[in-house]
């Protein structure tokens, strides 16, 4: 056991994902959230941070490099927005060019059957709040199943968990959420 524990610690520190535990109580949207001591603390490169970037892409434009855990807003005058994301496991990881084709608030969550399938504790559906796997925000994309979202567990930041969504902290995915419109681009590389 103690051994898991220490090669739990060396994976986190690898990833950086280490650092003080810390408690805090946030508000987000009027909801009050009660952050309990957690042993990480999320590497800088993934926090969000204006950057230069060059592109032909028109601003309000959204391209996600899964590889290197980044999405990138772009704001025109060769700047973008960058955000920290946790993006698909091996096996779920995608790309191509979709539109944002819905936005929602606290969105309710409602696994595909081919998640049921593989996770069959699952719920049918889970209501929208601070436990729902999407987070504060979603941006649906297309007609695909994949969304850019909130998360409940902001510890997955520059990691790859997910079933192929694109999932930022619930902080960011509000910032992101009003700075984009339904219709805008999304390229994920």
């Amino acid at each position: 056991m103690k051994y898991a524990a220490m090669a739990l610690m060396a994976g986190m520190t690898a990833i950086g994902l280490t650092g003080p535990a810390t408690a805090a109580q946030q508000e987000l949207n009027g909801v009050k959230y009660n952050f309990s001591s957690q042993p990480w603390k999320l590497d800088d490169k993934f926090l969000p941070k204006t950057v230069s970037y060059t592109s032909d892409e028109r601003p309000g434009t959204i391209i996600v490099y899964t590889r290197k855990k980044h999405l990138y807003l772009i704001l025109g005058n060769d700047k973008a927005k960058r955000y920290g994301i946790g993006v698909g496991r091996w096996g779920f990881k995608w790309s191509g060019t979709e539109k944002i084709t819905r936005k929602a608030k606290w969105p309710d969550w409602i696994p595909p059957p081919e998640m049921r399938q593989r996770e069959p504790d699952l719920p049918a559906r889970m209501k929208g709040g601070p436990d729902n796997p999407l987070g504060a925000r979603a941006l649906y994309l297309g007609n695909t199943l994949y969304r850019i979202h909130g998360t409940s567990q902001p510890w997955t930041i520059g990691t790859a968990v997910s079933s192929g969504c694109i999932r930022l902290r619930n902080e960011d995915v509000e910032d992101l959420y009003t700075r984009v419109k339904i219709g805008s681009k999304v390229i994920v590389k």
